[in-house]
């Protein structure tokens, strides 16, 4: 589904306007990225119902150039994740 498309859902299920669900689907967006930001338990946000999103930091690794066959050095990264709720997991049948 895309951003449009959950948007359009809002809007219907909240009977608002497009624009009205823009801003509500935009203002739910930014505080998830704002908190996860700004969090005190080093970079994870949770949702009650829906989940927890975090922040983990992958260390430096060796890897290799699928191309030539040569080894290279992948640096240090972050990376977003989202564990869902038992509840979202039940809805999705999981």
């Amino acid at each position: 589904m895309s951003k449009a498309e959950f948007i359009e859902r809002v809007a219907k299920k909240g009977k608002m306007s497009k624009a009205e669900a823009k801003r509500a689907v935009d203002l739910v967006f930014g505080e998830i990225e704002s908190g996860l930001k700004s969090s005190k338990k080093a970079g994870r946000f949770t949702i009650g119902t829906l989940g927890t999103f975090s922040i983990t930091k992958r260390k430096a690794r060796m890897g290799r150039n699928p191309r030539t066959g040569e080894s290279i050095k992948i640096k240090a990264s972050k990376s977003l994740r989202f564990k869902p709720a038992m509840n979202l997991k039940k809805a999705a049948g999981c």
